[in-house]
This record gives C-alpha cells, sequence and structure tokens, in this order.
C-alpha cells in the first residue's frame, strides 16, 4: 500500500478554519485525492492567521503549511450560479464531501446533503458545526475557543483556582482534536458504504466534542456531583501529582499514582531519602494531609538544578514524569522524530506534523507542500470534464481563479 489505504479516494474539502480541512488532510496522509475549494483571491482565510497581532512570526505561512498540504487547490467563486454548478458537477463524482459551512449558507448554495445525496447516492457528506444540526443553536457559528474549549467548562476547569482567570486556548487546539471525530466517522461511514453500497451523512459538532475532552468532570455533572474548590498549586492536594519549577525557570510534572512504590524512588534519585523517615511523609495517607509541606520541601530541590538535570536524574527508574514542554523543544525531540510525530515534507527542507494515526503495514503519502490559491484550478476542472474553452470562460468571468 505504497500509495496509501485511500489511493483512489476522491474528497472534496469545501470547508475552512480549522476541523474540517483537517479531517481531509488525515484522509490525504492515507492517499486520498483531496480537493480544497476557496473562494479566489484571499482563499481559505486560515492562511491569513499568522498575520494576525500575537502570532509567532515566520517568513513561513505555518497556519496554511500544515492545515493545506497535499491538497489540490481549486479557487471557485460560490457566489455565482456558474461556480455552484462546478462544484455540484465534482461534488457527483466525489467518495467524501466536507464542509462546515453554516446550514444557511449550505441552503443558499444548493450543497445540502438532501441537494446532493440524489447526484451521488454512494457519497460520504461530512458536515461539521459548531453546535449541531438541530435545535435554536444549529445556525450559529462558533470557533473552538468559543464552542469547545469555553462552552465545554475546559477554560473555567484549567484555571489554578477560581480566582484566576479563565485560561485561553491554543489557535486550533480543539480543532485538531475534533477533525479526529471527524475522520473516524467518516471512516466508519467507507466501511458502512463497502457493505451496504450507500453513502450516508457524518456529523460532528466543536461542543459535543469540547464536553467529550471534558467527559470525567461533565458526567460528574450529570450524576449531580457536588463539585470540591480546587486549591493553588502549593497547596494542592498531592505534591507527586504536582509541577515544580526548575532553576532555568523551566516546569517539570510529576505524575506518581502508584506512590507507595515510587514516592521511596523519587526521594533516593533527588538525594532526599531523609523525607521517608519524616513521620509527615511515611506513608500516602500522611503525605496527603502534608502536601503543601511536601510541595515547598520539592520546591526547594527542584528549583536548584535545570530541568535537564532533571530529567536526566529521573529518567529510567519508573517513574512518570515529564517536561512541561514548549514549542520550541519540538524541532529537536528525537522521540518525536523517530516515532515519525515530526516528518519531513517530500519537497521542501521544512517538517510537519503528522496525524496522530499510525497503522502496520499501511505507509502514509509522504506529505507535499501546501498549494497556492487556485494553483491546481485547470488540473482539477480539466479531470472533471471541463474543456479548454470552457475553462477559459469560467476565468474571464471571474467563476474559477
Amino acid at each position: 500500500m505504497s500509495q496509501g489505504i485511500f489511493q483512489g479516494l476522491k474528497v472534496i474539502d469545501c470547508a475552512s478554519f480549522i476541523a474540517a480541512p483537517s479531517a481531509a488532510t488525515t484522509l490525504s496522509d492515507f492517499g486520498a485525492d483531496v480537493i480544497k475549494i476557496e473562494p479566489p483571491g484571499a482563499g481559505d482565510p486560515v492562511r491569513n492567521l499568522p498575520n494576525l497581532p500575537g502570532y509567532p512570526l515566520s517568513p513561513h505561512n505555518y497556519a496554511w503549511i500544515l492545515e493545506g498540504r497535499n491538497k489540490k487547490s481549486l479557487a471557485l467563486d460560490l457566489s455565482k450560479p456558474e461556480g455552484q454548478a462546478v462544484l455540484r458537477k465534482l461534488a457527483a463524482e466525489c467518495d467524501v464531501f466536507i464542509t462546515n459551512f453554516p446550514p444557511p449558507v449550505r441552503k443558499k448554495l444548493g450543497v445540502t446533503y438532501q441537494d446532493l445525496a440524489p447526484l451521488n447516492p454512494r457519497m460520504i457528506y461530512a458536515s461539521f458545526t459548531g453546535y449541531g444540526e438541530t435545535g435554536a443553536e444549529a445556525d450559529k457559528p462558533g470557533f473552538d475557543s468559543s464552542a469547545w474549549w469555553a462552552r465545554s467548562g475546559l477554560m473555567d476547569l484549567v484555571r489554578e483556582t477560581d480566582d484566576t482567570v479563565p485560561a485561553r486556548s491554543m489557535p486550533g487546539m480543539g480543532d485538531h482534536a475534533c477533525a479526529m471525530s471527524l475522520f473516524a466517522g467518516i471512516a466508519t461511514a467507507l466501511y458502512q458504504r463497502e457493505r451496504t453500497g450507500k453513502g450516508t451523512q457524518v456529523m460532528s459538532n466543536l461542543m459535543v466534542n469540547g464536553i467529550w475532552s471534558n467527559g470525567i468532570y461533565v458526567q460528574a455533572a450529570l450524576c449531580g456531583a457536588t463539585f470540591q474548590q480546587r486549591p493553588p498549586r502549593h497547596r494542592a492536594l498531592n505534591a507527586v501529582t504536582c509541577h515544580y519549577k526548575c532553576s532555568d525557570d523551566r516546569w517539570i510534572i510529576l505524575s506518581l499514582l502508584n506512590e507507595d512504590k515510587q514516592f521511596p524512588v523519587l526521594a533516593k534519585l533527588i538525594a532526599r531519602e531523609d523525607l521517608l523517615a519524616d513521620p509527615r511523609f511515611e506513608t500516602r495517607t500522611a503525605r496527603h494531609r502534608h502536601a503543601p509541606e511536601l510541595i515547598a520541601i520539592l520546591d526547594q530541590v527542584f528549583a536548584t538544578q535545570p530541568l535537564t538535570h532533571w530529567l536526566k536524574i529521573l529518567d529510567g527508574n519508573g517513574l512518570i514524569f515529564g517536561p512541561v514542554g514548549i514549542p520550541a523543544d519540538v524541532p529537536d525531540d528525537e522521540q518525536m522524530r523517530v516515532t515519525e510525530a515530526v516528518i519531513p515534507f517530500a519537497d521542501s527542507e521544512l517538517r510537519t506534523i503528522n496525524t496522530p494515526i499510525f497503522i502496520e503495514g499501511a505507509k502514509k503519502v509522504p506529505p507535499r507542500m501546501a498549494p497556492n490559491v487556485g494553483q491546481h484550478s485547470d488540473e482539477v476542472l480539466a479531470a472533471a470534464g471541463f474543456t479548454d474553452a470552457e475553462i477559459a470562460k469560467m476565468r474571464a468571468a471571474g467563476v474559477v481563479a
């Protein structure tokens, strides 16, 4: 399967910003032929993301490099009837049609599932929304910052204390997780099509993915649980499932859930075996009761050396721990390289992030750089059966760019 599991699968990416197009990217990694529909001119709005205030400065359009890789770009003006006709012709011949247009826009353009399914009974129509397909909020637009992060309770719960300002999400943080849900739905529908010969509609949304991500606490709420006030870090309830600042201002996090076995190991490695004879820390119950005191001691210990020192000291001893990473760590992360979490482009010296699904014996397609707006317009239209004269006419009319 050198060309990928989905070799020959035709996908229309009629979506933008970011979850739905990322599902198409995942399909492309496994060999699908993805046609990206973009408005002429600026293209998908995600292309402009790095230009917004506060974003990392780079000569490369890193947002588009990630979201647009492997795809063929068709610049099509869907505000024109001729553009809508082209899209319907492409949809009639595709295997998967992906969109996150709000329902009113789909109706206006004539690209709802009910519009397209009669043209292509085998098509998988993948629909992504902010808040679902029904109810009073079905037509409401949403980003992952609002519908996934804030609505789900995650934005509130990750605060250190109830007095801390709610935390902002990172760009695409929820979108990329949601993309995996949409991809899974598409793959499931393709399997169903193999058994029945019929296509169907696949649906997912930011809101439901948000509460799924926050599932433990949301399920607690559904069970009528009483929520307890969160203490600040220095008064956390367990010192060995806490994070500590090192001498270089980097942080390390401990996750010693099997602490009866692991705490003595930790104490020895940090040269504080005296803690084992301290009545405050001799047992799990005692350590929990005196957690703030143990945190204060560990704060002093970890502050004496840089992060790299502690990673080396603790490694290979059965302890669960890790660095509190920063993006700048990733380019030099050997584990991410050898596991192909980060991979090189086939046609560039740059690297990119792999989609987080791996199948034994199935190679992914080496990633290709994201296209310019409309880079493949003529190629896509010719493959769909349009003549040179028809393409030239559409260009002259501004339908295609």
